[in-house]
């Protein structure tokens, strides 16, 4: 149709179809919950969109009634992804684990604040498991989750690193006012940075309604004003004291920071960070090595080269930079068993074949213990190629095997025989990491 010979109704819609394209990508990446002030804008517009749709008027015409139905339902989709993000399951559960720090640190944070002697060994162990229960939160890959874990992730662990930087650090500060006049008022301002700790966390923590990022930020680029003012007269200790302090609140002033990064950076999307491209590169490179070794016509040519090699990568994964970031973490824990699955895999091999040369008489008991790792050597190899979800059929009956080797494992009688105790404990060490092994292959963690 001529665009200059358009109905003016067709583009009336064509108008509301471009504003309700404006805003998808924030549909999209909308990672808060429906009480959020961003959800109800967002839900407010939408809904607008759809009645100025529905105002338009097709004058029974059936080139206009599709054209106003497809710009209906564009937004009515836009409308339930909405929704659907800030009602997810696993946002649900995101939050639900945020308000569980939030309880902690209540409970053992404000008070060491409010004058407290030291932070609780309970907090400490209470967040990591806090940390570890969100890196395994699973997002299929949902920008809006994603984005929800890593926000709510950086928020916990910038309060850890706060406190683990309080309680570590340990300065022979504050100096004497003897000294000098200035270390009174530098004293003074260091009380003021230990409150504006106290405030920050509660703050990103939303325990704090009283306060503001603003004002906290406002409050602490005085201080570093106060201290610039000073004149500490060449006193190199006074000016090393005065350094620190003002270290300390540019630390604080960073973490203000995270909140509008949190709106404006990528760094949620791991799958181009240069940390997760370095393991994504070792794990390619281990599944190459595990391919050829299972495939190989003669494996025992390849274990000694496949050793050697697997080695190197797990230095490379040693390597690998956290950037302080648990599930960069996670990832490169996982990469390390992988690779360090295969190594064992070999060496069991290895120990087969050399086990198959040595003719010589065996207590029975050790001999079963033998059997049954030459079974778990095959069972093994299929975990190492098993690719799927625990409601496989295939995931049950490696599980069943594995367990039935357990339990074969379990009837032996060493007659006590230390030397065949100690290769049943180990057979059972072994069966017990393949289980690990292929309940960590299947349960879909993703970063």
């Amino acid at each position: 149709m001529d665009m200059g010979n358009q109905h003016p109704a067709i583009s009336r819609l064509q108008e509301i179809q471009k504003e309700v394209k404006s805003i998808e990508q924030q549909v999209i990446g909308f990672s808060g919950l429906s009480d959020d002030k961003n959800y109800k804008k967002l839900e407010r517009f939408l809904t607008k969109q759809l009645f100025e749709i529905d105002s338009v008027d097709t004058e029974g015409k059936g080139d206009i009634q599709q054209a106003r139905k497809r710009a209906a339902q564009e937004t009515e989709r836009l409308l339930k992804e909405l929704e659907q993000n800030a009602n997810h399951p696993h946002r649900i559960e995101i939050e639900n684990i945020f308000k569980e720090a939030q309880s902690l640190v209540k409970e053992k944070i404000v008070p060491f604040y409010s004058g407290g002697n030291r932070v609780a060994d309970e907090f400490e162990e209470g967040i990591q498991d806090i940390i570890l229960r969100l890196t395994h939160v699973k997002t299929g890959g949902k920008i809006s989750l994603r984005k929800a874990r890593y926000h709510t992730l950086t928020k916990i662990c910038a309060v850890q690193e706060i406190i683990e930087d309080c309680v570590k650090k340990q300065p022979s500060l504050p100096l004497s006012e003897d000294a000098h006049p200035s270390v009174a008022k530098i004293n003074s301002v260091m009380c003021e940075v230990n409150k504006a700790r106290g405030t920050l966390i509660a703050l990103l923590m939303g325990v704090n309604s009283n306060e503001t990022c603003r004002h906290l930020s406002c409050v602490l680029s005085g201080l570093i004003a106060d201290l610039d003012a000073l004149d500490v007269c060449g006193r190199t200790e006074i000016r090393n004291y005065r350094r620190e302090v003002v270290e300390d609140i540019n630390k604080l002033l960073k973490y203000l920071d995270l909140e509008e990064e949190a709106d404006t950076t990528y760094a949620f999307d791991l799958g181009q960070n240069h940390s997760i491209l370095k393991i994504e590169k070792v794990l390619k490179r281990m599944r190459e090595i595990k391919n050829e070794l299972l495939q190989a016509q003669n494996p025992p040519e390849l274990y000694l080269s496949s050793k050697m090699e697997l080695q190197g990568l797990i230095g490379q994964l040693d390597e690998v930079s956290l950037e302080k970031n648990p599930c960069i973490r996670e990832a490169r824990r996982r990469a390390v068993i992988e690779v360090q699955t295969l190594i064992t895999y070999i060496d069991l091999k290895e120990a087969l074949e050399k086990r198959k040369t040595l003719a010589c008489e065996e207590h029975p008991s050790h001999k079963a213990v033998w059997d049954i790792l030459g079974n778990l050597s095959e069972i093994q190899g299929e975990v190492l190629s098993f690719d799927g979800n625990r409601t496989d059929k295939n995931y049950i009956r490696l599980e069943e095997l594995l367990t039935k080797q357990l339990l074969a494992l379990d009837a032996v009688d060493p007659q006590g025989e230390e030397k065949c105790k100690a290769a049943r404990k180990q057979a059972v060490k072994l069966a017990q990491n393949i289980l690990s092994y292929l309940d960590l292959k299947s349960d879909e963690w993703e970063y």
